[in-house]
């Protein structure tokens, strides 16, 4: 199977019918705080914002789990749950997280690591696997899952290793130091940078597999496409070989309706052990 892919829009549709064509009963929460009650007391912003949704199935037996991160820049979005990734069979856990300018947006990504780390210990409770348990994202939401999985120091500070992670998959997601960050230095967007704060500063062979997902790379953002397909072949030169890319013909960054299905599929083979 080719690791380089362009896919078309019928494509797309044979698969998010297959994915959805399930009628199971399901059950939502909202707003469940994921820093320890000290920590959310102690900030009433983060009170607010460090909070996540999930929607899981009833069924008792555990079930693979999918944390997603909205997009917006890092400075604007929800976590709401994607109506795609409702009653597939999954766990589905949107996870909020501040945003810039109240913090920074290396607060962001400690944001999403706690997230994780609190999916870990906790959803079992929700009838989750966490030997199953997926990362994914949109935009920053993309940026913020490769960030949270490919640098280890992330979880390894919640006594997690990175690499327990069953699967990351990104959409369109920043691989080099986000946009927003570079801003804050007066990088101006245009030019790349890779630091400790890019996702290509951290490949490595032993990372968990990845599917990384963008649109067209004519209609792209900033070169999303390249830049994906850099940190494809970065880790392909690190020896990792349980990852691929996936350019999805015609749809711009605003590309995440086709891509859920993308996801899905990914969940249900590496599930299986595939």
């Amino acid at each position: 199977m080719r690791k380089f892919k362009r896919l078309f829009f019928g494509l797309v549709i044979s698969i998010s019918a297959s994915m959805l064509a399930q009628n199971n009963a399901y059950s939502t929460l909202f707003d469940i705080p994921y820093y320890d009650l000290k920590n959310q007391d102690s900030d009433d912003y983060r009170r607010r914002k460090a909070v996540l949704n999930i929607h899981f199935p009833r069924e008792a037996k555990p079930h693979p789990v999918i944390i997603w991160f909205h997009g917006g820049g890092l400075s604007s979005g929800d976590h709401a749950i994607p109506e795609a990734l409702k009653e597939t069979g999954n766990v589905i856990v949107s996870a909020d997280y501040r945003l810039v300018p109240k913090v920074k947006p290396e607060n962001c990504i400690d944001d999403a690591a706690a997230a994780i780390a609190w999916v870990f210990r906790n959803i079992h409770t929700y009838n989750g696997d966490n030997n199953r348990i997926f990362v994914a994202g949109h935009s920053a939401g993309g940026y913020l899952a490769l960030m949270t999985v490919m640098d280890p120091t992330r979880l390894n500070a919640y006594g997690l290793d990175a690499n327990q992670i069953a699967g990351l998959v990104p959409f369109s997601g920043h691989t080099i130091t986000h946009f927003e960050i570079r801003k804050q230095r007066g990088i101006p967007a245009e030019r790349a940078l890779i630091d400790s704060l890019a996702p290509l500063f951290f490949v490595r062979k032993e990372a968990p597999p990845v599917r990384l997902i963008t649109g067209d790379r004519e209609k792209e953002l900033l070169g999303r496409y390249e830049e994906n397909a850099y940190f494809y072949r970065m880790m392909k030169v690190a020896g990792h070989q349980d990852i691929e890319i996936y350019e999805l013909d015609g749809y711009g960054h605003l590309m995440t309706e086709p891509a859920f299905p993308l996801l899905l599929e990914f969940v249900t083979a590496y599930s299986q052990g595939d």
